[in-house]
């Protein structure tokens, strides 16, 4: 596979989107502009050829009027599809050797898919433990502010729980801890929370954000960051095995090391355009019931990188790896040997991409954190309240910082396969929930007139139905379709130890 730049890159992009209008003013362009110009940059940023993005390559369709909101979901979101979808196309030109085939994007469809909507066996499961969710702070000491807390795994439900001197377990009411967090102020409560480890975050306005030293140390990183780990030669094509169903990413093999929603999403949308994707949970590591959906596309082992045995097989696997995917905290796994630097050594040419909550560096660089807590910090929640005439806070109507970033980072994946092919050497990709909701929040808001309820049940034409391991799976369909090509999943989704740690 030869990978040749353009001649007339320029030309080339400005053929594909007129709109060219800094990110701010965006809110003010025509839906279907918006997401064209979106995807025209993050097209630029990562130095991917531009004749990819000819006139007709990205056809968008639909609006996201289902999933009301002032801030442009509707644009973050089907424009990191498109990228994502679009580098699966010109993966598939040039390891094909045919014209390039037109990505559609239907933005209902996208917004459906960062709904996490999903039924089992015709149930739809609760994916909120009790007490998560948003508490009045400080009313005891005529301090008011608002916290978040997220508690649907139960060690860090219970470890909030003893920090407020509150009985442990699932029988602790949420009255119990909105009555404690009374005679605490959010500030002190995620202050203590951090220091032991646990995800709680407290409210803040946009502009006490802006003023917070973690929000411009996220500032200072790239949406989509992607830097070289070592140098080495071209390689044409790497070892992937010739393409056998005419799917983009066939013999890509992706070491999946992620378990809450923006790692599965990449590792799911690289499934999605046939990557034999192997998700690996530890003994013991809990789940959330999202997995169930999230394994869609993947194979599902069991390994315990903690005995000998469980690194022997580690490493075995990622000598044959393109693609290791992680999103423990930075610095997690260096105790492992699962750091860049170590896997680069061991699998010469490997992508290895991270997931965070807030960014590589800065004070909070080490923080747990998911989407409703970088919400809640970086004035999201805030300004859709205020937005809606709320007199609290408003979260957006979906989990749209996982679900962008895992579309980003699945992008970032393979535009970095291009320049390890091209350039040579292994790569570390990096996106993160905090600069994703920057990137949201500069795209501006728009008026909003009521609150209408978010869509309940995606449209019938999105959804799909098939047999896992979990049970009946009725599910969305991965939003970016390659006109011509094969879709389905590569695999069906089974349960964490389903299938055998191999490729």
């Amino acid at each position: 596979m030869q990978w040749r730049p353009c001649a007339n890159q320029e030309n080339a992009l400005h053929a594909f989107s007129n709109h060219t209008a800094t990110s701010h003013t965006l809110a003010q362009l025509p839906l279907h502009a918006a997401i064209q110009a979106s995807v025209h940059t993050l097209w630029q940023q990562a130095g991917l050829p531009a004749q990819a993005l000819q006139p007709g390559a990205l056809v968008l369709s639909g609006d996201g009027t289902a999933y009301p909101s002032s801030f442009c979901i509707d644009v973050a979101a089907p424009a990191a599809v498109a990228a994502s979808g679009l580098a699966s196309a010109w993966i598939d030109q040039h390891r094909q050797q045919l014209p390039m085939p037109p990505v559609n994007v239907d933005v209902g469809h996208v917004l459906a898919e960062c709904s996490g909507y999903f039924t089992i066996d015709g149930e739809q499961p609760n994916l909120w433990a009790p007490i998560s969710g948003l508490y009045a702070c400080g009313a005891d000491l005529g301090e008011p502010g608002w916290l978040r807390i997220h508690a649907n795994f139960d060690h860090h439900r219970d470890g909030v729980l003893r920090l407020l001197g509150l009985p442990t377990g699932a029988a602790t009411p949420r009255q119990a801890v909105a009555d404690a967090l009374k005679g605490w102020t959010a500030q002190a409560v995620e202050e203590r929370a951090a220091a032991l480890g646990l995800v709680v975050a407290a409210a803040r306005s946009p502009q006490a954000w802006q003023a917070h030293p973690q929000s411009a140390a996220v500032a200072a990183q790239p949406l989509v960051s992607i830097t070289p780990l070592d140098s080495g030669q071209p390689a044409a094509a790497r070892d992937w095995p010739a393409p056998a169903r005419h799917r983009p990413l066939d013999g890509l093999r992706v070491f999946d090391l992620t378990r809450i929603l923006a790692g599965p999403v990449a590792a799911r949308s690289l499934a999605a355009q046939g990557a034999d994707v192997l998700m690996v949970n530890g003994p013991g590591l809990p789940n959330i019931d999202a997995i169930a959906d999230m394994s869609r596309g993947k194979r599902s082992a069991l390994l315990d990188l903690k005995t000998p045995a469980g690194q022997r097989t580690m490493a075995a696997l990622l000598g044959q790896a393109h693609v290791l995917l992680q999103g423990y905290r930075p610095g997690a796994l260096d105790a492992l040997g699962l750091e860049p630097q170590s896997v680069a050594r061991l699998r010469p040419g490997i992508v290895y991409a991270s997931l965070s909550a807030y960014g590589r560096s800065g004070p909070w660089a080490d923080r747990r954190g998911f989407d409703s807590l970088v919400q809640t910090v970086c004035g999201i929640n805030w300004a859709e309240g205020q937005a809606f005439g709320s007199a609290g806070l408003r979260a957006l109507p979906l989990q749209l910082l996982d679900y962008s970033a895992g579309f980003l980072l699945a992008f970032g994946i393979q535009a970095a396969l291009y320049r390890q092919v091209t350039q040579g050497g292994s790569w570390h990709v990096q996106v993160s929930l905090a600069r994703v909701a920057q990137w949201l929040q500069s795209m501006g808001q728009r008026p909003v007139a009521a609150a209408p309820a978010p869509a309940a049940v995606p449209p019938e034409a999105y959804l799909e139905t098939m047999d896992t391991g979990f049970g009946r799976l009725r599910a969305v369909r991965h939003s970016a379709v390659l006109q011509g090509l094969p879709s389905g999943w590569p695999h069906a989704g089974q349960p964490p130890g389903g299938d055998q740690p191999c490729w």
